[in-house]
């Protein structure tokens, strides 16, 4: 039986990924892309890997995005076709480059002779995704079938390509992973001529164990610290998106200040400051701080970025790996690539008063939140942070919570830690955008329920609606349990809680440009949009009940919406932001 070459190479492709650790595959159908969609069935027929379907690229693109962030680390990979179908993936490349996720990007495209000839649905695609990935090569067509036989001169070269892709995916030579780009060229005949023979590599049990790198990678011992320039008595510990536990360690090993986000991996412990970005706010809390250490990369709050900036602030960042450091504020004074073992051994010190400072600020803070956002403070009606509170409060170790970018994720931020630990929290900060983020739970819930977690995910009505199609999964695609708890204010509002809304609030018709450009009102029907896409939809209208749906078993994607009002959010924030101040500032120093 003849073999197109075509099916052959994408063959010998898959199988080669499949033996550098790649567990699950991403694809939108398509033509051109054809010989990777029948090798993909193949080897998931065989159960070598996982193979996801969505009918929409962005939606693939950001599933992997999910599977990759919730998983291991090992890389997944994402196939389309070609044209328009390639371009649709840069918004979930551009979120995997700058948080470091190692997506493969497998794109079909026209033979180089098709190509400025006015063929369908051919583009330039080399080089589409520029700087976001961290390699990218154009693989010719392949001319036949013998080039891939075992040993042939194909083969190498196919091997050689792959090798460098995970080797770069991974960052094993950089340490600096992300997303890489092969862009491969196939010619007719793109169908297998009959029913293929065989695997196309052993079925191997577990966790394929990779083929070694091209080169060997370098890993840099981290170097001893020198001298940190401030006063280490006046320390705060800065955790930002990814920084790990390596911050909450260093934090109560040197006895400072933590202020983590909630996708930080690094919140709790006695050293965490509930509501510190509220408490920036006060110059006395503030001024008396002279050093701030930075891990991961903080995108939350413009106090802490103004914090960073000021001129009088010691900033020493940590940013391991071959990636750009954190510095918006352009005032670091020394950038290491990682802290040496002593900095995490606890110093036996007894807690400064510095540290005691703010910990008793950090507890009036909570005491604020705690009654803003309990049963009887909502008694007209849930809050969107009492929403945040009652996700918070009813997930713990064994969950894992997606939460969205804009207003949820700050909402977070201010209550969690305030019922214990929490669940682990995950969140596209890469670029802090709404777009994919139901695809991107999708695909966490997929690979947290091999990890024995369960997945739920924390958005806002807009971030929803702008990723509804997520929600869009064939018969036969892998099962997964997700709840998404959808805080509807139908529109904007955190535009609210910036400069738009304090301007809005003057009045002078400023407030109709505000709801028009920046509030948009959408009155969407969730429950119809659900039930379009055969999902589960509960409208829960107090935090009592919210709690109690979130504790009950749950099976498939369900969606749970919570009503809440947007008009008043600025005066809210406002008022909240004032009366934690005071009760900190009330305390004695």
């Amino acid at each position: 039986m003849t073999i197109p070459p075509a099916v052959a190479a994408a063959r010998a492709l898959i199988a080669d990924l499949i033996t550098r650790g790649v567990r699950d595959v991403v694809l939108a159908p398509g033509s051109r892309s054809a010989p990777l969609a029948y090798a993909l069935a193949e080897s998931a027929d065989a159960g070598r890997l996982t193979l996801h379907v969505r009918v929409d690229e962005r939606d693939a693109g950001f599933l992997a995005l999910g599977l990759a962030k919730g998983g291991d680390g090992a890389p997944v990979a994402v196939v389309t076709t070609s044209g328009t179908a390639v371009a649709n993936l840069h918004p979930a490349v551009l979120e995997a480059s700058h948080t470091g996720l190692p997506l493969i990007l497998l794109t079909a495209d026209r033979p180089h002779e098709l190509r400025g000839t006015g063929a369908s649905q051919t583009t330039d695609q080399v080089g589409i995704f520029g700087s976001a990935v961290r390699f990218a090569v154009d693989v010719p067509a392949p001319s036949a079938a013998a080039d891939y036989d075992d040993g042939a001169q194909g083969l190498r070269d196919l091997r050689s390509v792959t090798a460098r892709a995970v080797d770069a995916a991974l960052g094993l030579r950089s340490g600096h992973p992300g997303p890489v780009h092969l862009n491969l060229a196939f010619r007719d005949p793109l169908t297998p001529s009959a029913p293929l023979p065989g695997p196309a590599a052993p079925a191997q049990e577990g966790h394929p164990k990779p083929d070694p790198p091209l080169v060997v990678p370098v890993v840099p011992q981290h170097l001893t610290s020198p001298a940190l320039p401030g006063d280490p008595a006046r320390t705060v510990v800065v955790a930002g998106d990814g920084a790990g536990p390596d911050a909450r360690r260093l934090a109560e090993a040197q006895g400072w200040p933590l202020f983590a986000e909630p996708s930080s991996g690094s919140t709790g412990g006695p050293n965490a400051v509930a509501g510190y970005r509220l408490l920036l706010g006060s110059d006395e809390l503030a001024d008396g701080i002279e050093q701030v250490v930075v891990l991961g990369r903080p995108t939350l709050s413009r106090p802490v970025q103004r914090l960073l900036g000021r001129p009088a602030v010691a900033v020493t960042v940590v940013a391991p790996g071959a990636a750009p450091w954190p510095d918006a504020a352009r005032n670091a004074a020394v950038v290491l690539p990682g802290l040496a073992a002593p900095w995490f051994e606890p110093t036996g010190e007894p807690p400064t008063s510095f540290l005691e400072r703010w910990q008793a600020a950090g507890a009036a803070a909570a005491g604020v939140l705690d009654q803003a956002t309990c049963d009887d403070a909502v008694l007209g009606g849930p809050t969107a942070l009492s929403v945040a509170r009652a996700v918070a409060r009813v997930l713990g170790p064994a969950d894992l919570l997606v939460v969205g970018s804009s207003n949820p994720v700050r909402d977070l931020e201010l209550v969690l830690g305030l019922d214990g630990s929490g669940p682990e929290v995950l969140a596209n900060r890469g670029l802090a955008g709404i777009d994919g983020t139901v695809s991107t739970s999708v695909g966490v819930a997929l690979a947290a329920a091999r990890r024995g977690l369960r997945t739920r995910a924390l958005l806002g009505d807009l971030t929803f609606l702008h990723d509804v199609g997520g929600l869009l999964r064939g018969p036969d695609e892998p099962p997964v349990d997700l709840e998404i708890v959808v805080v509807n204010d139908d529109g904007g509002s955190i535009f609210a809680t910036l400069e738009h809304g304090a301007l809005a609030a003057t009045g002078d018709g400023a407030g109709a440009t505000f709801e028009r450009v920046f509030g948009t009102p959408h009155g969407a029907n969730l429950a119809q949009l659900c039930a379009g896409y055969g999902v589960d939809h509960q409208l829960v209208k107090d935090v009592p009940t919210l709690r109690h749906a979130l504790q009950a078993p749950s099976h498939g994607v369900q969606v749970i919406e919570v009503r809440v009002p947007r008009a008043d959010r600025l005066t809210e924030s406002r008022a909240l932001a004032a009366e934690v101040m005071a009760a900190a500032t009330s305390i004695a120093p």
